[in-house]
């Protein structure tokens, strides 16, 4: 039973962070190489604006706002699963290999399979699936000693190594490809947000309608997998089940949301980690925080990141690295 004083404070937050969310929204809709006046935002929405405007509004800006949106989402959901089924703050898709992995799994698909540009967008998330899933599990699987189960200090840095790995075996595969392939996937890499089209909305968009709602249903298991194992199988819980049903959830979501952004780190170590701050270490609590936490932290950063230098502006994975890496460094002392 939750009190209800705590779920007043989670309503009040909800509703400070989806004001947040549509300032930064007005802000970003209004900033850019082709900016638009802001008093013309709203006419244009409507119908009321000139060719420029709505181009702009509806073919640049609202699709990499959205995009943004979600994959911020997805992201820092992504984190909170992994961080809560390996019982450790430092846990992010990022940081320990598996956006690196689906962008492997990207830039081989990309390379040397014939592409379909129609089935393109939509392939993208199962193949970016494909390779995190392949990742996800080799790093468990070193990360797993009999007798002892995870190791969750060994998973960060079996991860890192697999993440250093893995990127460089993407530079070798794209050392001897063409120009304009190798322009993508550097761009990739950078975490340039460059799936910012309606069509891309539509490919992500299902992975998440359907992920998102079902981690939030299994809150109360994240509560129990939090605990040590004993009391977990105490209570009836099949904990290897749980675990494995969850990592390919969160590695679905983090895989669905790089495709789109590309590298994107940090978001999923951020997100859960202020929402906790905020409202408690409890999922029914905070994952719908986090899970906003991350869409704003993301589209921020793009915001910013776009917006400094004209005309092509930072990618928003190296804003992100901007902001995280430094708080990946804090909590890595602290723990």
């Amino acid at each position: 039973m939750i009190h209800p004083s705590i779920m007043k404070k989670q309503r009040i937050i909800i509703s400070v962070l989806l004001v947040l969310i549509v300032l930064t929204i007005i802000v970003s809709l209004g900033l850019g190489y082709s900016s638009v006046s802001y008093n013309r935002i709203i006419p244009t929405i409507f119908g009321e604006g000139t060719f420029k405007e709505e181009f702009v509004l509806f073919s640049i800006r609202l699709p990499r706002i959205v995009v943004t949106i979600l994959a911020g989402m997805a992201l820092a959901i992504s984190g909170a699963v992994l961080q809560g089924l390996t019982r450790n703050d430092l846990a992010d898709p990022g940081i320990i290999g598996i956006n690196t992995g689906a962008g492997l799994g990207i830039a081989v698909f990309f390379l040397y399979f014939p592409i379909d540009a129609g089935s393109f967008t939509y392939m993208l998330p199962v193949i970016a699936f494909l390779g995190a899933l392949l990742t996800a599990m080799l790093i468990y699987l070193f990360s797993y000693k009999k007798g002892l189960g995870l190791q969750p200090v060994r998973l960060i840095l079996v991860g890192i190594g697999f993440s250093m790995a893995l990127s460089g075996a993407m530079i070798v595969i794209i050392s001897s490809a063409e120009r304009q392939k190798v322009d993508f996937i550097a761009r990739w890499l950078a975490g340039n947000i460059w799936g910012a089209d309606w069509p891309y909305i539509w490919a992500i968009l299902p992975w998440l309608a359907v992920l998102i709602p079902f981690i939030l249903y299994k809150a109360n298991r994240l509560n129990l997998l939090n605990l040590n194992d004993p009391v977990a199988i105490g209570v009836g819980l099949s904990i290897e089940k749980e675990r494995l049903v969850l990592l390919m959830t969160a590695v679905a979501l983090a895989a669905a949301a790089v495709s789109v952004t590309g590298g994107i780190a940090f978001i999923g170590l951020m997100a859960p980690h202020l929402a906790k701050a905020l409202i408690g270490p409890r999922n029914q609590l905070y994952l719908p925080i986090a899970l906003l936490i991350g869409g704003w932290l993301l589209l921020f950063a793009d915001t910013i990141g776009r917006n400094i230098l004209e005309p092509e502006g930072i990618p928003a994975g190296i804003m992100t690295a901007l902001i995280g890496a430094p708080y990946f460094i804090y909590l890595l002392l602290r723990k």
